[in-house]
């Protein structure tokens, strides 16, 4: 089944859901790990699409016998309160209506099935699982008795059983409880979930492999010279000799403007940069350009075995110092960028663009319009009054850090309580052994026959090393939890929800413009293939945030797309639970999702 079947398959299945009783019955007689890849992949829309909208209950994932009878207990006090509020009309006796409600309403959608690749249980080695910061053996596999702490801790969620978790060095696990956070607002983590991951052996796993090795040869090549330099023209053909590559193709074929790009709507209409990470925005009374920091050129890590096993093991690296920099104009810079962001940084600086504060928030001539839905665009109540706590610059700006807080908590739960997934740093270890006759793993051909595995090695080899190691961008390596799916990118997805809730996404973006190939000045972008509009900038801006850590080695392409799905879930479920508590008259938010999907909420 190829890309746009798998597309056709979810949307279909999501119209299934939608009638909720199937949704049901999957729920109740639905086996774990019984579903491969290919088979889940609509179903992953779909769950994530039950929870948008109908809002969830809690993760029942740890629920003693003893908690279950206090929800009893509480049920039954519940229903008392209701009998005694029915003719209450204080604000108290309302407020306490439109949260029960809501606790109801979320609690009474089913609990879609979590599903993993079935890698762990495959091998007993975890060569298909996250392990980095545990003991390892000589050979990089894990130390079996660490592993099998952390999954008697991730069973339990008993904070003393993640205590008992081994490190092989100083480097700390990151946060693995975060993902046992109950939500209260919007969409409980434990009712979502992301389809199974590619599993190691895989034909797609072999093409994102691929992927990752040419990002990383390819990081100093300005984006726009894709296809015009050796690099970036080897990895094209590479890429259409693959069997399984879920990369944007022109009639089938992979070509300089759809290299390394995102699959959402907009994604392939002008540079590869997004307007929202290159124009000057306003911050209060501060003028930005958008010029940052990056890295040395030409320095990449974890290309040695020593390095690379030191790093598995949790033995932590010196940090680089950033250097001087400018526009984004590479992934050298990208990867520099969604290394030392702020939380959802990208998404507040589009906010400012969107917004204009240097003008009224509603007349704003280099800014963009909000949606024709919002009670103060041409209402009635826009005649004598302004949104600013409601529908407004401060609403919008606090709703990015609510959705981002609880995208993150959502992305933990499916990290370290469902899939465990490996980073692609240490599959690019696995490839090594094989290609150097020390394990034999079941890496695809695809993969172990590809350009890209030779063009790595002759990298490593002009610096020193005879290895097929992935290059890193960042000393450290990838960061110390699993890889799906990617918390920048759930992130993303979260924030670049709630602006196209608010804002015109039709809007057509005035004088777009693109970095110069050296960074250090922004021109016109000549000859737009298309109208470079809110929408597709805002669907580009999430995956540049998405696929820039791919292009620093610490995240595979199913990661960021399956991550945008999640934040867009959980941003969903916030907005919905949000639109109960507004006084003004409201038809509700309206936007097109990352599939391309018109939805209401």
């Amino acid at each position: 089944m190829n890309k746009d079947q798998r597309n056709e398959q979810s949307k279909e299945t999501q119209a299934q859901f939608d009638g909720s009783s199937d949704a049901q019955d999957l729920a109740a007689n639905g086996e774990p790990n019984s579903l491969s890849r290919r088979s889940f992949l609509g179903r992953a829309g779909a769950s994530t699409a039950i929870a948008a909208a109908a809002g969830v209950g809690l993760s029942s994932l740890l629920l003693s016998a003893n908690a279950a009878a206090r929800g009893a207990n509480i049920a039954d006090h519940d229903k008392v309160s209701r009998d005694d509020d029915e003719d209450d009309s204080s604000r108290r006796a309302q407020a306490f209506r439109i949260r029960l409600k809501t606790a109801i309403a979320e609690r009474d959608v089913p609990v879609p099935p979590q599903v993993d690749n079935g890698d762990e249980r495959l091998y007993p080695t975890r060569i298909g699982n996250f392990s980095k910061g545990l003991p390892h053996k000589s050979n990089g596999e894990v130390d079996h008795n660490a592993y099998e702490a952390l999954l008697t801790a991730v069973r339990s969620g008993e904070p003393e059983d993640f205590a008992k978790i081994p490190l092989g060095g100083t480097s700390k696990l990151a946060n693995p409880q975060a993902g046992l956070t109950f939500t209260l607002e919007g969409t409980d983590s434990g009712q979502l979930t992301c389809p199974p991951a590619p599993a190691v052996s895989s034909a797609e796993r072999a093409g994102e492999m691929v992927e990752n090795y040419w990002m990383a040869l390819a990081r100093e090549i300005p984006f726009s010279k894709y296809g015009d330099e050796p690099i970036t023209t080897n990895a094209i053909a590479d890429f259409n000799k693959l069997s399984d590559f879920a990369g944007p193709k022109v009639n089938g074929q992979v070509t300089p403007g759809t290299l390394f790009r995102g699959t959402t709507p907009g994604e392939l209409i002008g540079p590869y940069i997004s307007q929202f990470l290159l124009l000057p925005v306003g911050f209060g009374a501060l003028s930005l350009p958008q010029t940052y920091r990056t890295y040395a050129t030409g320095v990449d890590y974890l290309t040695d075995v020593t390095s690379f096993r030191d790093r598995q093991n949790g033995i932590p690296a010196s940090m680089q110092n950033l250097i001087s920099g400018g526009y984004i104009k590479n992934g050298r810079d990208l990867g520099a960028y969604v290394k030392v962001d702020t939380v959802g940084q990208a998404n507040f600086i589009a906010a400012l663009w969107l917004l204009n504060p240097a003008n009224n928030v509603y007349s704003m001539p280099n800014g963009a319009p909000i949606k024709s839905g919002n009670p103060y665009y041409l209402t009635s109540a826009s005649a004598n009054q302004a949104g600013g706590v409601n529908f407004g610059n401060q609403h919008i700006l606090t709703l990015l850090n609510e959705v981002s807080i609880v995208a993150l908590r959502a992305c933990f739960y499916q990290k370290w309580f469902v899939h465990r997934h490996v980073r692609p740093e240490e599959y690019g270890g696995l490839v090594h052994n094989v290609l150097t006759g020390a394990a034999n793993y079941p890496i695809h051909s695809d993969l172990l026959n590809s350009q890209a595995v030779k063009s790595v090695l002759a990298h490593n080899h002009a610096n020193g090393h005879d290895t097929y190691l992935l290059p890193a961008a960042y000393p450290e390596g990838c960061p110390q939890h699993p890889s799906y799916p990617e918390a920048h990118g759930s992130v993303a997805g979260a924030g670049v929800t709630v602006l196209k809730a608010f804002f015109d996404e039709s809007f057509v973006i005035p004088n777009p413009m693109v970095a110069s190939d050296d960074g250090k000045s922004l021109g016109p972008y000549p000859d737009p293939n298309g109208e470079i509009t809110v929408g597709g900038e805002l669907n580009k801006l999430a995956n540049n945030i998405a696929l820039g850590r791919d292009m620093a080695a610490v995240h595979w392409r199913s990661d960021g797309y399956q991550s945008l799905l999640l934040g867009e879930a959980v941003a969903i479920s916030i907005l919905r639970d949000q639109r109960k508590t507004f006084n003004e008259p409201f038809e509700g938010f309206t936007f097109h999702k990352f599939d391309g999907m018109k939805i209401t909420v």
